[in-house]
Formats: C-alpha cells, sequence, structure tokens
C-alpha cells in the first residue's frame, strides 16, 4: 500500500472523528439553547462591568460593589431607552406631517422621475389590496406565529434573568469559581488550562468592551451627524447605529439604510445620500481608527475571516449566530496561537537584487556568508536550551 494512501487513510478517519466532535457539541448546545445564550449574555456583561466593580470595589466590598455597579448598568440602559422613547413622543405629531409630504414626494418621483420605469399611486393601492388578501388568507397562520412569538418573549426574559443571575456571581466570586474549576483537574493539566483560560478571556473581554466602546462611539458621532443636519429621529437612529455596532458587516449597513430611508421620506433624496456618505464615513473611521486604537492586538483576526464567520454564524443561528461567531473565533484562535510552542519560520518573498541579479530573501543579510539553509543552526540552539535548562 501507497504511503501517500496510509495517510491520507489516517488523516481521514482522525477528521471524521475531530467532526462528530464538533457535531455532538453543537447537538448538546442546541438541545440547550437558552442556557448557552444566558451564559454567553452573563459572559458579556462581566466583561463590561468588571472594570467597573473593580473600581467600586477599591472604596467598598465587592459584594456591595457588584450592586452598585449592576445598579449603574440598569440606569445606563434605562435612561438611554427612556430619551429615545421620549424623542419619538415629542416629534410624533411633526413626524407625521412630515412623513406624509415626504411620502407623497416619493411617489411622485417613481411616477414621474428620471428611472427608466415608473410605479404609480395605482400600483401601490394593487399592491396593498393583495397584501390585505393574503392577510384574510393567512389569518390562522398569523395568529400561531405570533403565540409562537409570544413564547419566544417569554424565552428573552428567562434567559435575561438567567444571565443576571449568573453575572452576580462571576462578578462577585468569578476568581474563586474560576481556581475551584481547576482545582478539580489533575495537576499535569491545570498549568494549561490557566493558559487557555487566561488567553481566551483576555481576548473575549478586551473583543467584548472594545465592541462597546466603538458602539457607543459610532452612536455618537451619528446622533451629532444627523443632528446638524437636521434629519428626524436623531437620537433613535443613532441608538439604531449603536445597536448595529455589535453585528460585524451587518448592523452597520443596516443602520445606514434605515436612516436614508427616513431622510428620503422627510427631505429627499439629496438629504437622503448625505445621510448615506457621512454614516459610511463613520464606518471607515470605525474600521481604521477605532478598531485598531480600543481593541490593538487583543482580536486580530483577517476581514475575510470575520466575513467567513459571520456568514456562517448566520447560516447556523440567525442574528444570534452573526453576534457571537467573531468573539468565538477570535477566542479561539487566541487559545490556538497560545498553545502553539513551536513556530515554523515564516515564508518571505524573494526579491531580485537590481544591481548584480542575486537572488536573496528579505530576511537574509548580503554581507554574511554564512547562510544555515535546513535550520540546523536553531536545531542546534534549541538542543541546547534543553539540555542546559537553568542557563536559559
Amino acid at each position: 500500500m501507497p504511503q501517500w494512501l496510509k495517510n491520507a487513510a489516517g488523516w481521514s478517519w482522525r477528521l471524521i472523528l475531530v467532526v462528530i466532535a464538533i457535531s455532538l457539541v453543537v447537538f448538546a448546545t442546541a438541545k440547550v439553547q437558552l442556557v448557552f445564550i444566558a451564559f454567553f449574555i452573563a459572559l458579556v456583561f462581566t466583561a463590561v462591568l468588571r472594570p467597573v466593580v473593580n473600581f467600586y470595589s477599591k472604596v467598598m466590598p465587592r459584594g456591595l460593589a457588584t450592586a452598585l455597579a449592576m445598579l449603574t448598568g440598569l440606569l445606563v440602559i434605562g435612561g438611554l431607552f427612556t430619551y429615545v422613547i421620549a424623542s419619538v413622543a415629542g416629534q410624533w405629531h411633526s413626524l407625521s406631517e412630515q412623513f406624509t409630504t415626504g411620502i407623497g414626494r416619493i411617489f411622485d418621483f417613481l411616477e414621474n422621475g428620471p428611472l427608466p420605469f415608473s410605479i404609480t399611486a395605482a400600483d401601490f393601492d394593487t399592491w396593498l389590496a393583495s397584501a390585505q388578501k393574503w392577510v384574510q388568507q393567512h389569518a390562522g397562520d398569523i395568529a400561531g406565529t405570533a403565540f409562537e412569538q409570544a413564547g419566544t418573549v417569554v424565552e428573552i426574559f428567562t434567559a435575561l434573568a438567567l444571565a443576571v443571575f449568573c453575572t452576580i456571581f462571576f462578578l462577585a466570586r468569578g476568581g474563586a469559581m474560576w481556581t475551584w474549576f481547576l482545582n478539580q483537574l489533575p495537576m499535569r493539566m491545570r498549568a494549561t488550562w490557566k493558559i487557555v483560560g487566561g488567553a481566551g478571556w483576555y481576548t473575549f473581554s478586551g473583543y467584548t468592551r472594545g465592541t462597546v466602546i466603538i458602539a457607543i462611539t459610532d452612536g455618537l458621532l451619528a446622533g451629532i451627524f444627523l443632528s446638524i443636519l437636521g434629519v428626524p429621529l436623531a437620537a433613535p437612529l443613532a441608538v439604531l447605529v449603536f445597536i448595529g455596532a455589535f453585528i460585524p458587516l451587518i448592523g452597520a449597513p443596516a443602520a445606514m439604510v434605515i436612516a436614508m430611508v427616513v431622510a428620503l421620506a422627510v427631505d429627499g433624496v439629496v438629504k437622503a445620500a448625505i445621510v448615506g456618505i457621512g454614516i459610511a464615513l463613520i464606518g471607515q473611521f470605525e474600521g481604521h481608527v477605532l478598531q485598531p486604537l480600543v481593541m490593538g492586538k487583543q482580536v486580530s483576526l483577517h476581514p475575510m475571516v470575520v466575513a467567513v464567520s459571520v456568514t456562517c454564524g448566520t447560516l447556523l443561528a440567525g442574528i444570534l449566530g452573526a453576534v457571537i461567531a467573531v468573539p468565538l473565533v477570535a477566542v479561539f484562535w487566541a487559545v490556538f496561537s497560545k498553545l502553539r510552542r513551536h513556530l515554523d519560520p515564516p515564508m518571505v518573498e524573494e526579491v531580485v537584487d537590481e544591481d548584480d541579479g542575486d537572488h536573496r530573501d528579505d530576511g537574509e543579510h548580503p554581507d554574511h556568508g554564512h547562510h544555515d539553509d535546513d535550520g540546523a543552526g536553531d536545531a542546534h540552539a534549541d538542543h541546547d536550551a534543553e539540555a542546559h535548562p537553568a542557563e536559559s
């Protein structure tokens, strides 16, 4: 039997076992999805509130600091939603008139504008009548879906309650809980798990806190920009941009489209285009300035990896999958990188010296005549280090 076939068979059955193990984990997670979501939310809350608890615990007991930090977070979120609701209620009367006028302008543009096609009010009436007829025919299915959604709402509140309960213990006794877990492991495994836990939590907490800081900055910039332009519902749209920042690649464009629709309905095409350009520039500022500045090297993933992760997460678990895919991949890569002990030398592109035409690698020094092609020098160095650990 040829060696390549033996190697392929060995890799194949091992990969099959790995896929089966991953499938079992995914299946078990799906069966307790509510607990998994609550645990993930609890970790997010812990990562965001832990610096606040540490700050409060300098002047008060840890338990009281935890309660005060939870109350602070609740007041911030409650104040944010109260401000949004008050803004919408205060502008509702004028907005209804502006939307009526704006929708009329949109209909006029679609019917008499420079577009290669025209959509008249009669077409909209026909589509509306068809929609009403469809709703009447599927009233039973819609009612059943509504009952299902009511059950989903109950599950959401249950997950939030469990997440808050877990967050309290993570903040108050997280270090002791982690130490207890390590003590349950065999002695030879504790050091590895300590490295894995430290690397994973460092990356996850950095990603979470960095995302919150970036989302707040995006929301503030969008709110200021929309307020300067005089776009109605600037505060709710800013909150929408804030929420969209938690969904990589998808959230920001969705928030931009909604803001453009509002501007289009109220102030016309030019204002909608300006809003779209402004929010796109905010997104560029986030990607090229905020993320490298805030997150640094805590989360260093290639944009292609982020795109693939978000797509796979969306296909597997919808919006929830899109939210949790990137931090999970980032944690996995951080742990993998931390556990890797022997790194292969990086590949470098071969360049040509225009003066003498010699081929030389970027990292090669031309003034040194000796070049170790097979890495023997590194091997000897490693052997010496292993033979004399105390001197190393």
